[in-house]
């Protein structure tokens, strides 16, 4: 059974930092793309960065604004992604991804792009 379990969610300062975690099980995502999707209360997921299997990524810049990073160990079939500057507006449910395709060099940003996903983890931002 593949799994993405995610880790490191809850409340921080605005200003603050938070770094979330994700480990794959089941099968190995070396070759995927891997990425992290969020949710806002009230809104659509969003995409937020994504990255190759060889480590180049891409970052929903509306979403990121330069203080999100995203990075990957495929030995450890993990990726983590680091966000900093944090405000009210990030307030959100995180999701882990992963597409079931592998080798692909392009970062999709569309849901229906990433095969599995995780349960999601809660990210607060409060002043």
């Amino acid at each position: 059974q593949v799994q993405l379990v995610e880790s490191g969610g809850g409340l921080v300062q605005t200003g603050g930092s938070l770094g979330l975690s994700c480990a794959a099980s089941g099968r190995t995502f070396s070759r995927n793309v891997l990425g992290w999707f969020r949710q806002v209360p009230g809104k659509k997921r969003e995409f937020v960065i994504g990255a190759t299997w060889s480590g180049n990524t891409i970052a929903n810049i509306d979403v990121s604004k330069g203080r999100f990073s995203l990075s990957r160990d495929n030995s450890k079939n993990t990726v983590n992604l680091q966000m900093t500057r944090l405000s009210a507006e990030d307030t959100a449910v995180y999701y882990c991804v992963a597409t079931a395709e592998s080798g692909s060099t392009l970062i999709p940003s569309r849901e229906d792009s990433y095969a599995y996903w995780g349960q999601g983890t809660q990210v607060t931002v409060s002043s």
